[in-house]
C-alpha cells in the first residue's frame, strides 16, 4: 500500500509540474501582450514599460519561465519588494502577492467543498443503499422520486429559492457567511449550511440512484447469493458482503466528478455572495488579472490533483487489485 501512494504521489509531483508549464506558457507565452489588458485603454508608454517590468515580462521567455517555476520553491523578488514560497506571481490590480490573496480566500472555499462532500456521500450513498436494501417498497419509491426531481434542480436556481424561503419570508436563518472553524465552530456550521446543503442537493441526487443501482447488481453476485443460500442473516450478507463491492463504481465516479464539485463551488459563491477562490477567480477574469488567474488555476489544479490522489488510496484500500496493477 505505501509503494502504490509514493508511486501516485510522485505521478502527481510531475503532473502538477505539467500543468504549471502549460499554464505559464497559455497565459505568458501567448501572442496577446497582457502587460497591455493590465495597463488599461488610458495607458501611457511609461506606465506600460513600468508593468513589464514589474511582471518581468522584459526578460527572455526561457528565464521568465524559470523564474516563474522556481519561485514556487524558492520565491522571488519584485520591484515592490519579496515575494515568498511559495510565490505564484504578483496581482497587479490588488497590489498584492497571489498566495497572500489565495491564502485569505482559501479557507472558506475548503470548508465549503468539504462541507457539500461529506453531506452528499452520507446522505446519497445512505439514501441509495437504503432504497437498495427496501427494494421496492414505500422507502424505494420515495428515495428515486426524490432523486429524480432533485437532479433536475441547479444551484443558480435552487439557491436563491431557498434563501427566499428561510432567510428573507420565514427568518429562519441568518444570510450565509462564512466564520473561521477555529474562532466559533457553531458560527462556521450554521454559516455554511445552506451553501453547503444547496451544492450537494445536486450530487446527492445522482449518488443516490447510483447507490442503490450498484448494490442491486451487487446483490445479484453469485458470492452474494452463495452467502445467503448458507443462510447468513440478509443484515450481515448485505454490509459484509455487498456493501464494500458497491462503492467501487461509486468511487470511480467520484474521481471524475471532483472538477464539476470544484466548478459547483464557484457558482456556490457567486450565488450566495461568498468569497472564497471562486469569486476570487471571477474577480480576476473581469479584472484581467492575469498573475491571478494564473495561480488560482495552480491552486485548483492542486486541490483536484490530491482529492484524486485520496479516491485513489480510497480505491485501493476498497479494491486490492488496484494496489497489483
Amino acid at each position: 500500500m505505501l509503494q502504490f501512494i509514493l508511486r501516485r504521489s510522485v505521478g502527481a509531483v510531475l503532473t502538477l509540474i505539467l500543468i504549471g508549464a502549460a499554464t505559464f506558457f497559455l497565459f505568458v507565452a501567448a501572442p496577446s501582450d497582457y502587460a497591455s489588458l493590465a495597463c488599461g485603454k488610458d495607458c501611457s508608454p511609461d506606465r506600460l514599460e513600468d508593468i513589464r517590468h514589474a511582471l518581468g515580462l522584459d526578460q527572455p521567455l526561457a528565464q521568465q519561465f524559470w523564474e516563474f517555476m522556481s519561485g514556487i520553491v524558492a520565491g522571488r523578488d519584485f520591484p515592490q519588494g519579496n515575494c515568498p514560497a511559495p510565490c505564484l506571481g504578483r496581482s497587479f490590480y490588488y497590489n498584492e502577492n497571489v498566495w497572500d490573496l489565495i491564502l485569505d480566500r482559501l479557507p472558506l472555499t475548503v470548508s465549503l467543498t468539504v462541507g457539500a462532500l461529506v453531506v452528499f456521500l452520507t446522505v446519497g450513498i445512505g439514501a441509495g443503499m437504503l432504497a437498495a436494501y427496501r427494494r421496492g417498497t414505500v422507502v424505494d419509491k420515495a428515495a428515486t422520486g426524490a432523486s429524480m426531481v432533485l437532479s433536475s434542480f441547479q444551484i443558480y436556481f435552487l439557491g436563491p429559492i431557498v434563501l427566499l424561503i428561510f432567510v428573507y419570508s420565514t427568518g429562519w436563518m441568518d444570510d450565509p457567511k462564512y466564520v473561521p472553524f477555529t474562532e466559533d465552530p457553531v458560527g462556521w456550521l450554521v454559516g455554511l449550511s445552506i451553501p453547503m446543503v444547496v451544492m450537494a442537493t445536486i450530487f446527492t441526487a445522482q449518488y443516490t440512484r447510483m447507490a442503490r443501482s450498484s448494490m442491486i447488481e451487487q446483490l445479484q453476485e453469485e458470492h452474494v447469493r452463495t452467502a445467503r443460500a448458507k443462510g447468513m442473516p440478509r443484515k450481515y450478507v448485505f454490509f459484509r458482503y455487498a456493501w464494500r463491492g458497491s462503492l467501487i463504481p461509486i468511487v470511480t465516479v467520484l474521481g471524475m466528478d471532483l472538477s464539476a464539485l470544484l466548478g459547483g463551488g464557484v457558482v456556490t459563491e457567486i450565488t450566495f455572495s461568498l468569497q472564497g477562490i471562486g469569486r476570487l477567480a471571477v474577480d480576476a477574469a473581469v479584472n484581467k488579472d492575469l498573475p491571478l488567474t494564473m495561480g488560482v488555476m495552480l491552486v485548483g489544479a492542486f486541490f483536484i490533483l490530491l482529492l484524486n490522489m485520496i479516491v485513489d488510496i480510497a480505491y485501493a484500500w476498497i479494491d486490492p487489485r488496484v494496489r497489483l496493477s
